[in-house]
């Protein structure tokens, strides 16, 4: 029996295996192709590259968002170089087995996983990083998801800078979408048009049409398409498993963002297992889960599912204007609402301060869509 078992080899899935292999943890990864490239873009704030592995590159930029004005972001805007940050990880002693974890039956010892061509594996601690499918952790949550849809196409030349959001419309449009484009690692710009958040998703083809309105043409590059659910529950859990990463609800519910989280807190995940494990399976069990979401981080959650309520209730036209009372706060609370998940008088203090500010009708707005989660 090894001590941790990861089923997913996104970046979740191997930053909880390497943090858990360097804490000193006999750990297995479980996945289909777990060397596969990671095909997704992954931006994170420049400052919060530190959280990453040794050997890790990315690409940063100055960055400006545009509501009903312009504004000059006051922390630059960073993608990773997947490949780097993939080996880097992959450079922990961690045994790797090529398989799909199916199912996972928890007992008094620890936790047996079934793999899809029948192999049985297992371990004191079972880790679910397969994302919003939660294969192991309880499988997709009911109903319609919110979503936050994305259509992109690469271009060949770098950017300079990074347009974190343009909510100004697209030619011939409304609102309901913003433009977002940031430099790649190797020279070229990812330009994506982005519907934040709706229930359900937005169509991408109706992305496409708005890209293509503003000069980007689908066949003027590499296409990448965005899904990604943002009001996944926390999980009740299944016996023997930890759910981590997108599985987690670790997804940002106001903003889709995910990867710094993981970063942040897989090391944490890691040593609340190894501190706990020789008290017995259970013991690390429950030291993993609330590691990831104590007291503090589950009131912040639920006040971020606040703020996508409000999203996804306001009028399209109205968005802009939102946006721009969260561009006018001081960067302080900008920092707390974007990134501070354990931080609740930060995480109020944003949201207080936007209400302080808007005029009585947005006002009247924000009160109406809160009041839904």
């Amino acid at each position: 029996m090894t001590d941790v078992l990861v089923a997913g080899a996104g970046p979740a899935g191997w930053a909880a295996a390497a943090a858990c292999a360097r804490h000193g943890l006999e750990t297995v990864l479980v996945d289909p192709d777990p060397h596969a490239r990671w095909p997704a873009t992954y931006g994170l704030w420049a400052d919060e590259c530190a959280l990453l592995p040794d050997g890790s590159r990315w690409v940063a930029a100055p960055a400006r968002a545009f509501a009903l004005s312009e504004h000059r972001l006051a922390r630059d805007y960073a993608v990773l170089d997947n490949e780097s940050v993939r080996t880097a990880l992959a450079g922990a002693p961690v045994r790797v087995v090529r398989g799909r974890a199916v199912a996972a039956l928890g007992g008094p010892r620890g936790v047996t996983v079934r793999l899809a061509a029948g192999g049985l594996l297992a371990a004191a601690v079972v880790v679910d990083a397969t994302g919003a499918r939660r294969v192991l952790s309880g499988g997709p949550a009911p109903g319609p998801r919110a979503e936050q849809t994305a259509y992109g196409v690469v271009l060949p030349d770098r950017a300079d800078e990074a347009v974190f959001m343009d909510w100004r419309p697209a030619p011939g449009f409304g609102a309901g979408s913003f433009r977002y484009a940031v430099p790649l690692p190797g020279g070229a710009t990812l330009v994506e048009e982005t519907s934040l958040a709706s229930r359900p998703g937005l169509d991408p083809a109706r992305l496409r049409d708005r890209l293509a309105a503003r000069g980007i043409a689908a066949g003027a590059g590499r296409i990448e398409r965005v899904r990604i659910p943002v009001d996944l529950p926390v999980p009740a859990g299944r016996p023997g498993v930890v759910a981590f990463g997108a599985a987690a609800a670790l997804v940002h519910p106001a903003t889709g963002y995910s990867v710094a989280d993981t970063f942040r807190l897989a090391p944490r995940l890691a040593g609340a297992i190894g501190a706990a494990l020789p008290r017995g399976p259970h013991a690390a069990l429950r030291a993993g889960r609330h590691a990831l979401w104590p007291p503090a981080a589950r009131a912040v959650h639920a006040l971020r599912r606040r703020g996508l309520a409000v999203l996804l209730r306001l009028p399209p036209h109205r968005v802009p204007a939102f946006f721009e009372l969260f561009f006018g706060l001081p960067a302080e609370l900008q920092r707390g609402y974007l990134g501070e998940r354990e931080d609740v008088r930060l995480t109020a203090a944003a949201m207080t301060e936007m209400f302080r500010m808007a005029d009585r009708s947005m006002r009247v707005a924000i009160g109406r869509s809160a009041l839904i989660v």
